[in-house]
């Protein structure tokens, strides 16, 4: 017996990926088009008319969305009352010249907007805003 390299009649074992590449970029493609991706809390807001000019808004912006079913969204979290005023809170001690920017749908009562407004003035922040959509 010779098992010496000159006689080896065995061919190079070799293993052929390009279909398991071909398999693994297709699995690929496919959970990426089927993913749904999370959306940030919200709920549709049919916000008032105005043909007045958009505010200058700034990356500290507190935005307080308020809907129809008195639900209350600081910065795109949801939140009870108790938790909008810490927060605003917080923001007047971090910056008092933060501007409050309240979006509320046209069916939530007026006094519902001034009570949230008041939140935000005994917190220490004086700037509101009221948002609309254009005429």
């Amino acid at each position: 017996m010779n098992f010496s390299p000159e006689h080896n009649d065995r061919d190079d074992v070799t293993i052929e990926i390009t279909s398991l590449i071909d398999v693994m970029f297709t699995l690929v493609l496919f959970f990426m088009v089927t993913t749904t991706f999370v959306a940030a809390p919200g709920f549709k807001v049919d916000l008032p008319k105005s043909s007045a000019k958009d505010i200058q808004r700034d990356k500290k912006d507190v935005t307080i969305v308020i809907g129809t079913d008195h639900s209350l969204i600081v910065n795109q979290k949801l939140v009870n009352e108790k938790e909008l005023q810490e927060k605003l809170l917080a923001q007047a001690k971090e910056n008092p010249q933060t501007l409050v920017i309240i979006q509320a749908d046209q069916g939530v009562s007026h006094g519902e907007v001034v009570r949230i407004m008041d939140y935000a003035r005994e917190a220490g922040l004086s700037r509101l805003a009221i948002a609309t959509e254009p005429k």
